[in-house]
């Protein structure tokens, strides 16, 4: 596996490297494991792949934007490009601009879909209103997406305002780490959640990168 941090995935993305490909993978830096994980394990070195940082979550309106940037810089490099972010709170906007540009991209509200696969987590929808969802990467990264931008640190008191409707947190684990689910049930516990953890793997993220 390229030697890749998750500080640096969150606050600077990951560059493309040399060229071997023909597809390019435009992805969110909270998914460049899972990405790396699943071209390694299958053999997939058509696949190319670079990724915008994934703190760019917590500012959904520039999203679309990045994307289309990237799209711009890299076309005429490739056979074709799939953007490997789902809507992400961008309301509609990154699906106009892959479609004004002629990309496709994967599908699904938000990585917690089609990890755990969008038909089945549509399904829970409703039972689930309450719950609050951790990837394997919004673990190790729990401080730098959940903590430090609600001013938990600081404010430890915030958290009724922010989190006194929800009862649960579910970690859909991609990978299976006894470490890392120690890790998710303690952020559980920070916010006063009841823990409950699904072995997802990587989803229709698997399904649709092998569709390339």
């Amino acid at each position: 596996m390229q030697q890749i941090s998750d500080k640096s995935l969150t606050d600077a993305g990951l560059p493309l490297a040399a060229r071997t490909g023909k597809v390019l993978l435009i992805a969110c830096g909270a998914l460049a494991r899972e990405i790396i994980d699943l071209r390694e394990a299958n053999g997939w070195s058509h696949l190319e792949l670079t990724c915008l940082p994934a703190k760019l979550h917590l500012y959904p309106a520039k999203i679309a934007d990045e994307v289309e940037r990237l799209v711009e810089k890299h076309k005429e490099g490739f056979d074709r490009i799939f953007v490997v972010y789902a809507d992400c709170g961008t309301g509609g906007q990154l699906q106009t601009a892959c479609d004004r540009m002629g990309v496709e991209m994967i599908a699904g509200p938000h990585c917690y879909s089609f990890f755990e696969g969008n038909e089945r987590f549509a399904e829970r929808a409703d039972t689930e209103i309450t719950t609050f969802y951790l990837t394997d990467f919004l673990v190790r990264q729990f401080d730098a997406f959940v903590i430090r931008p609600m001013g938990l640190d600081r404010h430890p008191e915030l958290r009724d305002m922010y989190f006194g409707n929800y009862e649960k947190l579910v970690y859909q684990a991609q990978t299976d780490d006894p470490e890392l689910t120690e890790k998710a049930r303690a952020c559980a516990g920070r916010l006063g959640l009841t823990f409950e953890r699904r072995f997802t793997g990587y989803g229709d993220l698997s399904t649709a990168l092998a569709r390339l």
